[in-house]
Formats: structure tokens, sequence, C-alpha cells
């Protein structure tokens, strides 16, 4: 198959609008060709594109930051002496400044498919200064690693933040170049906008189902998305970030796991199986020890859980990773009633809520958990209407 930036580079057709313009990337370190030419690499040696600037995202364009609210500053590229401006820094959105460098700007993003995995904001906080300065967005699509699988509550009206740009649910199912085509309806913008879609993406389609296995290398899009297991996991995973759980930051399986030194993990497997086993379909969990090197509970012996998704017992179609973690959670309130299970702390520059709540746009997830007589129907009744609707709404949308 091809990615959108080897389309871009391999057909002179579709560069032909970008002849006597000035071009900037948007980009990160998976931001590659398939010979694993960094694109930026890629563009300034191609004679149609006249590359004048580019942009990093959360984590830099060097991938180099490990965690939240790391910032990176702007610089200069020291091979192309181009201006490298943050989007993650001083400013999380465009300046006028920064936007009088260019005419067009490409984006090729390598997303995680998830609500809270920032470089989706970065693409509407991008689409909408474009709107405002008259500039042109392309985006070279990608795969959506964790496929077209939709799950999770929708983001409430005024839970917008850096994590949550709009009302979608937490796992949404769409590639970048699609999820630019709903911001600018649901947003309104008026904004040159093209997508360079890939050839060949088959989402549907195992082993893979949504990345091509066997065709193209892994690269980390962020320090801590070293796999393919994580990005089907972190939909489930990432509200870890919301409590006082290891998610694995340290070790060699960030967002796979979960745990913590005063946690008996075979307890909690067996908890969860008899409080929702409908919900741990297509997965295997499996309890282990670890150690952080660095982040929470660092250098302490953490017993916790492992969420298996790349054996044969793997279900695309049925693996739920945010029901699997609520779970998690819910079986840990069961048996430790008085567990100190939330962090509060501040969390992408939101300083006045949770992290959870955040995390899930609004507080359901954490009223479910707490409530004692709450069952799994009852988030499911919450969440399911949500999805659904989601499903429909996306449809129109969606390129492949």
């Amino acid at each position: 198959m091809k990615f959108g930036v080897d389309r871009l580079l391999s057909d002179p057709d579709l560069r032909r609008d970008l002849r006597g313009r000035r071009v900037a990337l948007l980009g990160h370190p998976a931001s590659v060709t398939a010979d694993l030419t960094h694109s930026l690499d890629a563009l300034a040696a191609c004679p149609d594109v006249q590359l004048t600037a580019a942009f990093g995202p959360q984590h830099g364009m060097k991938g180099d930051l490990q965690d939240n609210m790391m910032e990176s500053a702007d610089e200069t590229d020291p091979v192309h002496g181009i201006p490298v401006f943050s989007l993650y820094g001083e400013v999380r959105r465009p300046t006028g400044q920064s936007m009088g460098t260019f005419d067009v700007i490409l984006i090729d993003m390598q997303d995680l498919g998830c609500r809270i995995y920032t470089f989706v904001t970065t693409l509407l906080y991008v689409l909408e200064a474009a709107a405002e300065h008259g500039k042109s967005v392309w985006v070279l699509d990608r795969p959506n690693p964790a496929g077209r699988p939709v799950e999770g509550t929708t983001l409430r009206p005024g839970w917008e933040s850096f994590v949550g740009a709009g009302p979608m649910p937490m796992r949404h199912g769409m590639t970048l170049g699609e999820m630019g085509r709903w911001f600018i309806k649901a947003f309104n913008l008026d904004v040159d906008y093209r997508v360079v879609e890939m050839e060949g993406w088959r989402p549907d389609e195992g082993p893979g189902w949504g990345w091509p296995l066997n065709e193209r290398s892994w690269i980390n899009p962020s320090p801590n998305a070293p796999n393919v297991s994580m990005a089907r996991a972190y939909a489930g995973t990432v509200m870890l970030e919301g409590t006082t759980l290891s998610e694995g930051r340290g070790t060699t399986r960030p967002l796979e796991l979960f745990g913590a030194p005063d946690l008996d993990a075979r307890a909690i497997i067996a908890e969860m199986h008899a409080l929702a086993p409908q919900w741990l379909n297509g997965c295997r969990l499996r309890d282990v020890w670890f150690q952080p090197t660095f982040h929470k509970h660092a250098g302490l012996l953490c017993n916790g859980v492992q969420i298996h998704v790349d054996d044969p017992a793997y279900d695309h179609a049925a693996f739920r990773p945010w029901r699997v973690q609520a779970l998690a959670f819910k079986a840990i309130r069961r048996l430790r009633p008085d567990y100190d299970l939330w962090r509060d702390f501040p969390y992408e520059y939101v300083f006045d809520r949770l992290a959870i709540d955040v995390i899930n746009g609004g507080t359901a997830l954490r009223d479910w958990v707490d409530d004692a007589d709450a069952q799994a129907g009852d988030l499911d009744g919450v969440a399911t209407p949500d999805e659904r609707a989601w499903e429909a709404e996306r449809r129109e949308f969606l390129l492949y």
C-alpha cells in the first residue's frame, strides 16, 4: 500500500498545485516515506516543493519529550535552515507570525485513532488558523492503526480541552484526513482543504486491522507509542494517566499494562471476569510484575495486569479497550472501596477538574466506577447510544 506522502512524492500531478507556493510540513518522527526517509528531507529534495517552514506537535518534531506538559521550543532546522515552530510550547495554536511563512501546510502525522491523542486537536487548531489566514491545508493521509471500531462516550459540551477537540467518542475510527473533513463541517470552517489519500488501506482485514503489518515499519509517533499493541489498547489505557496507577511508563510496554505496589492483580482479573466477562472478549489478561524506571512508582515493584492483543485470541471486532480499562477500575473499587484511584493534578493545561474527567470529556465514567450499585449495563446504557450516533455521523466523511 501507499501512504499519502508516498503518493505525493511519486505523482507529479498531485504536486501540480504546490508549484510556486511556499510549503510547510507538520510532522514528527513517524513522518517517513516507505524507505524511511523523513518527510522533511524527502520534500526538501523534491524539485516541485519550495519548503519554507516546519511545525512540530506534542513531543516535538524530534519526539524526544516523554510526558504531558513537557514543552518544545521553536528552533531552526540544522540541515535545511528553515524555522521549526512548536505547537506544544509557548503556544498550541499557530501564531500569525508562523502562519506567514507558508501558503500550503502539509500535515503528515501518524495518529493513533483516539480522541485524547493530541494530534487530533492540533489538526483542528491548524484548520482554524488556516481559515483565518487564508492558507491551504493538505493532509497526507496515514492509517488509523486502531482501525474502524468506535467506542466510548461522546465528549460533553463544556469539556473541550487539548485532549478533547470536539464531540466525538474516545475511539473514533477515522484517519486524520477523514477527521479534517468532519472538523470542517462540524466547526463550519471555510478553508481550502485537501486529502492526499492512501492507496490500498484495508482496515477491515487481518492481521493488521488498520496497520499494514509486514508492509511498513512501525515508528513511534510519540515516545510511549512503541507498537501496534499499544495503539489497539490505547483508547482504554490512556485513562490510566488520570489515575494513581502506573500505565507502564518507564517499562518496555507502556500503555499495555497497569499496576501499583499495593495491588493484587490476580484478584483484579478474577473480579473483572465476575463483573462483566462479555467486556473481555477479544483479548487476554495476564498478571505481571514490573518496576518502572521513571514516572509513577519509579523504582518500586508493582503488581499489575497486561492486556494482550497480539496473539491468536485477539478479535478486532470484539475487543473493547475502553470498557476493559473501565472494568479494571470498577474491579479495584469493588475490592478496595477506599482505594486512592483518581489522581488530582494539572492535566494538559486543565487545572480545575480531575484528570480522569478531562480525559473522558465528562464525569460519566468516574461516576459509574464510584457508584457501588452501578452495573455493566449502566455504562453500556450511556456509551452505546453515543457510539451508534457517531457511527452514523462519521459515515459521510469516510474515504476508504
